[in-house]
């Protein structure tokens, strides 16, 4: 939920009841110098009121899960959940008067720290992530997609390598090979379209087809003493990469991926410049999959620690208010 001008009504309805609990709370204490408790009429309220407002934080999971209740719209209820959440926070201060009190008021005013900082830091991801994955992650996918973009971009490197030093060994591709979601560009590798193109040039020049032939494939195959070094960087380090990209720290940084394919340049002819910057480019993307990875996995894992709090700061509450008028 992105914190923009639709939030403000929100936020200055929020300033003020917080302005107005603080006026009241500041009266309370100067009329008891002992200490204002929870249990006057005063605290009961600011009691009733922050939690009445974590209940309403809370019954967010609900309407999400009930999408076709029609009980407001999703935004008001998002923004609810949010300011009405952070206020709960000083409210329950003042109906205890800033004292933590017994084990379970001490562990219940714990649990609402967390949690609202919690939500806080959330909500702070939630509108920061986003522009950060925008920037850095242009060829950003669908999450679900990324193992299967993954995989063709590997498959894509199979290719690109043995259309270079012929055959790896690493196995068949799969029917998918060629394609990408989420707007990957195309294979780019050579064809032997492009073989019978030069050797028809070649002909025309008026060489022999033996020698147009050769010629045309010098471009593509390299020999094996040639291949050699891309070959161990390729089965070393990025085909590894692309298969498990935590495997390779080298890798995994940008400036280090550069420097080590500019080292294998020096190290093979001219003619394999093209298909190592194709490589380059599927180590980019690979490199870009698995920052959109890490991103998602903070974006949404905040939430494993606020949903527990907030369900157990709920229960816990609703047995506290039970002991307190009861006993």
């Amino acid at each position: 939920m992105l914190l923009d001008r639709t939030q403000r009504g929100w936020a200055i309805a929020s300033l003020g009841i917080c302005a107005a609990a603080v006026a009241l709370y500041l009266f309370e204490a100067w009329a008891w110098p002992q200490g204002m408790g929870g249990g006057s009429a005063i605290g009961l309220l600011f009691g009733v009121l922050g939690f009445a407002f974590m209940i309403f934080a809370a019954a967010l999971g609900v309407r999400k899960r009930v999408p076709t209740w029609r009980l407001g719209r999703a935004k008001s209820w998002m923004r609810g959940h949010l300011w009405l959440g952070l206020l709960s926070l000083p409210l329950i201060l003042f109906h205890g008067g800033f004292h933590f009190g017994g084990m379970l008021t001490r562990i219940l005013m714990w649990l609402l720290i967390v949690t609202v900082v919690s939500g806080v830091f959330g909500a702070a991801l939630q509108n920061y992530l986003p522009k950060l994955m925008t920037k850095d992650v242009p060829l950003e996918t669908i999450y679900d997609e990324i193992g299967r973009v993954r995989r063709l971009l590997r498959e894509e490197a199979d290719h690109a390598m043995e259309s270079l030093c012929g055959p790896l060994g690493f196995g068949c591709k799969s029917e998918e090979e060629g394609q990408r979601a989420g707007g990957f560009t195309a294979m780019r590798a050579l064809t032997a379209s492009t073989v019978a193109v030069r050797t028809s040039a070649a002909v025309s020049a008026g060489a022999s087809v033996a020698t147009a032939v050769a010629a045309a494939l010098e471009i593509i195959l390299l020999n094996e003493e040639q291949s050699a070094p891309l070959r161990r960087f390729y089965v070393a380090e990025l085909r590894p990469y692309l298969e498990l990209p935590k495997r390779s720290l080298l890798l995994s940084d940008a400036g280090r991926s550069k420097s080590s394919f500019s080292a294998v340049r020096t190290l093979v002819p001219p003619s394999a410049h093209t298909t190592l910057e194709d490589l380059e480019d599927i180590c980019e993307e690979a490199r870009q999959l698995s920052m959109q990875e890490r991103m998602h996995r903070w974006l949404h894992g905040w939430l494993l620690v606020h949903i527990p709090l907030s369900l157990a700061l709920i229960l816990l509450g609703a047995v506290h208010a039970v002991m307190a008028l009861r006993y």
